[in-house]
C-alpha cells in the first residue's frame, strides 16, 4: 500500500488535525516507511507461537468470598450529610 498527499490530508482530516500542503508532502514517505515495516512483520512465520492475552504471565491472587463488617447502614449514614429512611439524601437532578 502506498500513501500519497491525498490520503495524508485525508487522513489529517478525519482526526481533525490541520496540516499543510508542506507538512503531508514531508509525512507521507514516513508513513510509506511505516507501512513497510508493517508488511514485513506481516512476513515472520508465527505459526508456532501460541497466542496469549498479556506478555507476562497473570495469575490472579484471589481472596475467600466472605463478608466482614457488614450490617453498618447507620454508622456509613452517619458520615452522610443527609440521611432519610435509610437511604441517602441527595438533591433531585432531574425536574
Amino acid at each position: 500500500m502506498s500513501v500519497d498527499t491525498a490520503t495524508v490530508k485525508k487522513v489529517a482530516s478525519l482526526a481533525r488535525i490541520a496540516i499543510s500542503d508542506a507538512d503531508a508532502e514531508r509525512l507521507a514517505p514516513e508513513l510509506n516507511n511505516i507501512l513497510g515495516w508493517i508488511e514485513q512483520l506481516g512476513e515472520v512465520d508465527t505459526s508456532s507461537v501460541e497466542p496469549m492475552t498479556a506478555v507476562i504471565p497473570n495469575v490472579l491472587r484471589l481472596r475467600e468470598d466472605v463478608v466482614t463488617e457488614g450490617n453498618q447502614r447507620d454508622a456509613v449514614l452517619r458520615n452522610a450529610p443527609q440521611g432519610e429512611h435509610g437511604f441517602f439524601t441527595v438533591p433531585k437532578v432531574v425536574e
